[in-house]
């Protein structure tokens, strides 16, 4: 209520959500087609969605899948179940059958679920994907933001985490674990998944790993937790990443025997908002989700291109004196430019924010502040999302190019124009700032 006596809108919001603004990868996006709907020149490094198109024999299962129209069972389509629980087994090496599965309208869906039904203080290590925290916020749960460090490879550590525990051990908390990560494209090492695993199994905490950039681990190479933490580790997952059908909005979760409690509760939920995800969607992810030559040949052509793209990018910017770590998996780069920041001041640049909205200014190039993924308002990160050019193009000549020969510049320069055209925009505007 004003001082007036008078009520504003604010006294009718959930006070979770006062203040609460878009997602910041949605709104950079949106940002980025109104400037470009205005006849500017935008380099669109913000939104993480993959350039790939999905496969063909996905779209053409989902054309033949059109007609259904049926309300599916709220947990999913059981063959679809069978599916996502078959491959998990094959491709993660995590023991499961169709009931430790829940499909859901996205990933991003099912996580606000968990965190909705789940009783437990957030632990989130930065910097972290946008949606995480503000998640976590709305629904008024205690979160705690775990800043990690470069030297560490932006992982959090087993001793950060039993530390963290030891405080009030046994309450109820979820680890969140992006891996491969966004938004800094670094993954665990198996040793240290190991130890966080036992930390973790030790305190009782509930491990969300969020393993939706898995497939596009650059070598192909990725190692998940979670048949290391069987009895209390979550796999999230869906089409988004390496399937190239983000607005598709398919996600799964494979929840552990122990825990079907959890999931009784998510899908009693889910039956009263979202009922069941679209039909034909799940029918066509039964496709997705089958062991096929034809999705094995166009996940490896599509981490060859992003290996190449991401590294390239990467050895740009280091050699620019900028602290930058190589991708190791998914498409994004998350670089330091601190060591610029004498130079920064005198331009009246003293944080994140203003290093992008300078940089959109100056040169066109849109990419997200280190501050939106939770790191602190001075530093001077952000997040490069590469993925501004044409992956059907890039596929088909990729295809062209022996499996054992790198995609040189000449490739990249050809089918990934845009985003080295930003890339030189990007190194050019940092050498001029000094």
């Amino acid at each position: 209520m004003s001082s007036k006596g008078e009520y504003s809108p604010a006294d009718e919001l959930n006070p979770n959500v006062l203040g609460l603004k878009p997602s910041a990868t949605v709104a950079i996006n949106e940002r980025s087609n109104r400037l470009r709907a205005e006849g500017r020149e935008i380099f669109k490094l913000g939104l993480g969605q993959s350039p790939f198109p999905v496969p063909d024999c996905v779209v053409a299962e989902l054309q033949r899948q059109a007609h259904q129209k049926d309300y599916l069972p709220v947990r999913g389509l059981p063959a679809l179940r069978e599916a996502v629980a078959d491959h998990h087994r094959r491709f993660y090496g995590i023991e499961c059958t169709a009931e430790n599965v829940i499909v859901g309208p996205g990933s991003k869906e099912l996580m606000f679920l968990l965190q909705l039904v789940y009783n437990g203080e957030i632990l989130i290590p930065t910097p972290a994907w946008v949606s995480y925290e503000p998640q976590a916020r709305i629904i008024g749960r205690k979160v705690r933001l775990i800043d990690t460090r470069i030297e560490d490879g932006f992982r959090i550590t087993a001793e950060q985490l039993d530390s963290i525990c030891a405080e009030g051990s046994g309450q109820p908390r979820i680890l969140v674990l992006n891996d491969p990560s966004n938004p800094t494209g670094r993954t665990y090492p198996r040793k240290e998944l190991q130890e966080i695993a036992d930390v973790a199994r030790r305190h009782r905490v509930v491990v969300l790993s969020d393993e939706i950039y898995g497939k596009m681990h650059h070598e192909g190479e990725h190692v998940s937790i979670i048949p290391m933490y069987p009895e209390g580790a979550i796999f999230s997952g869906g089409l988004s990443k390496w399937c190239g059908a983000g607005g598709w909005r398919l996600g799964v979760f494979v929840i552990p025997d122990g825990m079907g409690w959890l999931l009784d509760a998510m899908a009693a939920v889910a039956s009263e908002t979202f009922t069941s995800t679209s039909a034909p969607i799940q029918y066509a992810a039964v496709t997705a989700f089958n062991r096929s030559m034809e999705i094995r040949v166009y996940l490896s052509q599509c981490r060859r291109i992003l290996k190449a793209l991401g590294n390239r990018l990467a050895d740009d910017l280091r050699a620019l004196g900028v602290d930058i770590l190589s991708p190791e998996g998914g498409f994004y780069l998350f670089p330091d430019f601190g060591g610029r920041r004498a130079a920064f001041s005198r331009k009246d640049i003293r944080g994140s924010r203003a290093l992008c909205e300078r940089l959109l200014d100056d040169t066109g190039v849109a990419i997200l502040p280190g501050a939106d993924f939770g790191r602190p308002e001075e530093e001077l990160t952000a997040r490069l999302a590469y993925v501004n050019f044409d992956g059907k193009r890039a596929l088909d000549a990729a295809v062209d190019v022996p499996e054992d020969q790198a995609l040189d510049e000449a490739f990249l320069l050809e089918n990934c124009g845009e985003t080295m055209e930003a890339s030189r925009r990007l190194c050019a505007w940092l050498e001029a700032v000094e």
